[in-house]
C-alpha cells in the first residue's frame, strides 16, 4: 500500500509541478487552487508512505517521478527542447526510480 502511495504522490508532484506554469507566479486563482491542492495531497501522501518506506527510497522515488513527469510533459506541453542526451538521462532517470525499488528493503 505504501508504494502505492508513493506512486499517486509522485504523480500528484508531476501536477503541481506542471501547475506551476499555468498558475502565472499564483496570479490566476483556480489554477493557483489546484496547484496548492496538489501540492499539499502529495506532501501528504509522501509522509503516508514514508512511514512504511525508507525516507531516503520515498523521498528519491518521489522526486524521480516528479522530475521524470515533469520533464516528459515539458517537451509534450510546453515543447521543451529534446535532445538525445536528454532522452538517455530521463532513462537513467527511470532506471535510478526502479533502481531505488528494487533495492529498498520494505
Amino acid at each position: 500500500m505504501a508504494w502505492a502511495l508513493l506512486v499517486v504522490a509522485g504523480l500528484l508532484e508531476v501536477c503541481w509541478a506542471i501547475g506551476l506554469k499555468y498558475t502565472d507566479g499564483f496570479t490566476r486563482p483556480l489554477p493557483s487552487v489546484l496547484t496548492a491542492s496538489a501540492i499539499v495531497a502529495s506532501m501528504y501522501l509522501l509522509a503516508r508512505a514514508a512511514r512504511d518506506i525508507p525516507i531516503g527510497t520515498a523521498y528519491g522515488v518521489w522526486v524521480g517521478i516528479g522530475a521524470l513527469g515533469a520533464a516528459v510533459l515539458g517537451i509534450v506541453l510546453f515543447r521543451e527542447p529534446v535532445s538525445a542526451a536528454r532522452v538517455v538521462c530521463l532513462v537513467m532517470l527511470v532506471g535510478a526510480i526502479v533502481g531505488l525499488k528494487l533495492t529498498a528493503p520494505v
